[in-house]
């Protein structure tokens, strides 16, 4: 037998089913995003890793938050390999929380190999118990209402998606892609989803524990003393932050006032201290008329080495990088 069909004859003993999960109001680019990357993957793998299916509560046609209707499976009994809970109106649909818990979900979640949740889909996955006493993230707006339903998770929310054994979590839309980038990768090595992000034309692939763009700026927490505290930081961003002091404006124990700031949040107030200042700064570098230095003492951090290193964490790039995308042409001479 030649090296080639030794290859193909032992990869294609593994064809792993992919069953992305649907329901009413769905969010089309959770579906889309890592279903184009798993078919990608097969394309570009050329022995068949992978059968796709789209499937709902009890099949048919399911209509998504745009309108656009899909063709879906019902769930079936039988194991999937992987098991992907995409995002959308979940919090509308009570029926879907009780399938979750009680139905064919629940069951498949705990049978299949590996389960994961796109954006809000972490409701769903969440509602069947198999992330307590487990790390998970979703969509920065939804960060705080995830960890205030289920307080028995470790929610997050400064990373686009994470990994907890064998149960995926990611933040929303495009993050759905680079979990299924890091999936595809540890199914089939580095070259193939190198490959498939070439043709996605995305990054291949950004690590999951950079932060998503959490718009701290236009945050507005539920409690009237956690917005408080967030307008007394946008307003003081050059003053010391120090949790005490901030506990002193919510009028609460330093104890009392972090663990209410992180479930309102989903950050620790010295996070989002740092993500503050980053966001205001960022504005301002990509101006690109102010040096990085007097930015970095503007907006309240010690040194521009510190900033540089909170840009790279928060937007994966540093200050003198997204300057140079913000101030590039679009187009250059003789293109």
């Amino acid at each position: 037998m030649n090296m080639i069909a030794q290859i193909k004859d032992e990869t294609t003993t593994i064809t792993r089913d992919i069953a992305f999960v649907v329901y009413p109001q769905f969010q089309v680019q959770d579906l889309s995003g890592p279903l184009s990357a798993f078919e990608n993957a097969g394309r570009q793998h050329g022995f068949g890793p992978y059968n796709l299916h789209v499937v709902s509560r009890d099949g048919g046609l399911i209509a998504s938050s745009s309108g656009l209707a899909v063709a879906t499976e019902a769930i079936r009994p039988e194991p999937y390999d992987t098991i992907i809970l995409t995002g959308g109106d979940v919090l509308a649909n009570p029926a879907e929380f009780e399938f979750a818990i009680d139905g064919t979900i629940s069951k498949s979640v705990r049978t299949a190999r590996r389960v994961a949740s796109v954006c809000t889909g972490a409701f769903l996955l969440a509602a069947t118990g198999l992330l307590n006493g487990r790390r998970a993230t979703t969509h920065w707006r939804y960060v705080g209402q995830l960890q205030r339903m289920f307080p028995k998770i470790k929610v997050d929310g400064d990373r686009i998606f994470t990994k907890d054994g064998d149960v995926w979590t990611s933040a929303g839309v495009t993050a759905g892609i680079d979990l299924a980038l890091a999936m595809i990768e540890e199914d089939l090595g580095t070259e193939v989803p190198k490959r498939v992000a070439q043709m996605l034309v995305v990054y291949h692939r950004r690590p999951g524990g950079q932060s998503q763009f959490s718009a701290m700026l236009d945050m507005e927490p539920a409690s009237d003393r956690i917005r408080t505290v967030l307008t007394y930081i946008r307003e003081h961003l050059t003053d010391t932050l120090s949790t005490e002091r901030l506990a002193d404006v919510a009028h609460l124990s330093p104890r009392q006032f972090g663990r209410s700031f992180l479930t309102e949040t989903g950050e620790t107030p010295a996070k989002a201290v740092e993500r503050l200042r980053a966001e205001v700064a960022r504005v301002r570098v990509e101006r690109g008329v102010e040096p990085i230095e007097v930015i970095a003492r503007h907006v309240g951090f010690a040194d521009p080495e510190r900033m540089r290193r909170a840009f790279v964490r928060i937007f994966g790039h540093p200050p003198q990088s997204l300057r140079r995308m913000a101030t590039k042409p679009v187009f250059s001479e003789g293109t």
